[in-house]
């Protein structure tokens, strides 16, 4: 994680224990001056209300705007909700990607239940106790919302009856040659698996083996070291082969075989190697025996940056790309994501060929960990936004239901995404079923399940 999110998330933590203290001692007083049986009863109702109500990672207010900013071509249209019909008053014929700003207010019950807004043939899903602006994406339902007006009402919120649409019009840049950049063996498919599988050309490049906590391949009887190679290998593996279920043959995918959680430590001394933090290997060349071309960082094995960017750069030059898919480096922030990006960077600055768009994901956030928020299947709303960002434009392409059973599919055949839940998260599930009502789907037990298959895609589109 980069070091904001580990600041939130300590912050949080220290939040905790000091309400965890407080609540001892006021379950003593009680115990002293009333009854010893009620101590142990209410520690149960708390961890209950606990599991269902504030178990969420969420480092905000729930009352706070989120803010966001479009580049100045954006049209920004007044819209109007009355009678639970939205309406908006011009013109926005051709935009692609449409995202409507509003206020939503959580009622009581939006405090203790996900509130969300139905809007058309969609709902999307905010935090409990939410009360402040937010950005709805009604990609795919703008000729109905141009006709007579999108149906939309608020689950657990009230919605200000004043909006705007920000109208948003891009080429189909699945028509156009692109690589996309994976720090990890299954970020392809989480961000972007919709767009490269109908893409007419498209290159997946994976940067690390993603060989780190393979503590579940212990119970084969292997040590830390063992454990960790063979996780490396079958990730390897699935970076290679999941993409063919997507169209993308194994001669335009590209394993380098660089060490999970190392990329940041390779960017601040760039000639320098850094090997497995788990595995105990140094050579990245062991996870290169299938790539379909030979590149720079094959000459000497080493897990340095210097061999990373002139990686990236060959390929860049071998593949010809015009769009390049990489990780947010604002909103995302995985420090090796945030670094694959970096290298990116600097890789077209040596190269000869230069792309011209890059699409950025998001497949995790500082703020909040449930985000897309509410169940499969339903669109994305964007996503928390409470420091500004830079004002990047939005492309929003929409997912068919074959289409997110195939990427559920290939998020299944990931290894990473296949160990079962944890106890103590099934146990947090069913509370969370029972009195949050909150549903996951039947594709898997990971979470990424959840967040990641649904009727959109999301891409920040930047300009090189």
């Amino acid at each position: 994680m980069a070091g904001r999110k580990q600041l939130l998330l300590n912050r949080h933590r220290r939040h905790k224990r000091i309400a965890l203290l407080v609540g001892l001692l006021l379950l003593a007083l009680l115990g002293v001056l009333l009854a010893w049986w009620l101590v142990p009863l209410l520690l149960v109702l708390g961890w209950i209300a606990h599991e269902a109500w504030f178990a969420d990672h969420l480092f905000y207010s729930p009352g706070d705007d989120y803010r966001y900013e479009f580049p100045p071509a954006t049209r920004q249209l007044p819209a109007r909700v009355v009678d639970g019909l939205l309406t908006v008053d011009g013109d926005f014929a051709g935009a692609d990607t449409l995202i409507l700003q509003l206020d939503v207010r959580a009622s009581w019950l939006g405090r203790w239940l996900d509130p969300g807004v139905r809007v058309g043939d969609d709902r999307q899903d905010f935090e409990r106790g939410v009360s402040g602006r937010r950005y709805l994406n009604l990609s795919g339902q703008g000729e109905v919302l141009a006709g007579r007006g999108l149906p939309i009402r608020g689950r657990f919120c009230r919605l200000g009856a004043s909006a705007t649409l920000h109208a948003l019009r891009n080429p189909d840049y699945a028509r156009q040659r692109l690589m996309v950049i994976a720090p990890h063996a299954d970020d392809a498919e989480l961000a972007a698996f919709g767009l490269y599988s109908r893409a007419a050309q498209a290159s997946i490049v994976t940067l690390t083996q993603g060989e780190i906590e393979a503590d579940a391949y212990r119970r084969l009887g292997l040590d830390q070291a063992a454990a960790a190679r063979l996780k490396g290998r079958l990730r390897t593996w699935d970076s290679l082969a999941v993409p063919l279920w997507g169209g993308i043959p194994a001669q335009r995918c590209v394993q380098l075989g660089y060490y999970c959680l190392q990329l940041p430590a390779m960017a601040e001394q760039p000639e320098q190697g850094f090997g497995s933090r788990e595995s105990g290997e140094r050579d990245i060349r062991s996870a290169r025996q299938h790539n379909p071309l030979p590149l720079p960082g094959d000459s000497d094995g080493l897990a340095s940056w210097r061999n990373l960017v002139a990686d990236l750069a060959a390929l860049l030059e071998h593949y010809r790309p015009v769009v390049l898919v990489t990780p947010h480096p604002e909103l995302d922030p995985h420090s090796d994501h945030v670094a694959a990006t970096r290298a990116l960077h600097e890789a077209i600055g040596r190269s000869s060929w230069k792309p011209q768009t890059l699409l950025l994901y998001a497949n995790h956030l500082h703020d909040n960990d449930r985000w897309p928020m509410g169940p499969a299947g339903q669109g994305i709303a964007l996503p928390p936004a409470i420091e500004p960002l830079p004002a990047d434009g939005l492309w929003s392409p929409g997912l068919s239901a074959e289409v997110q059973v195939d990427k559920a599919m290939a998020l299944a055949m990931q290894h990473d995404l296949q160990g079962p839940l944890p106890a103590k998260k099934r146990v947090r599930r069913l509370i969370q079923r029972l009195l949050a009502g909150r549903r996951w789907p039947a594709s898997g037990e990971d979470e990424f399940f959840r967040k990641a298959v649904r009727r959109h895609e999301l891409f920040w589109v930047r300009a090189l």
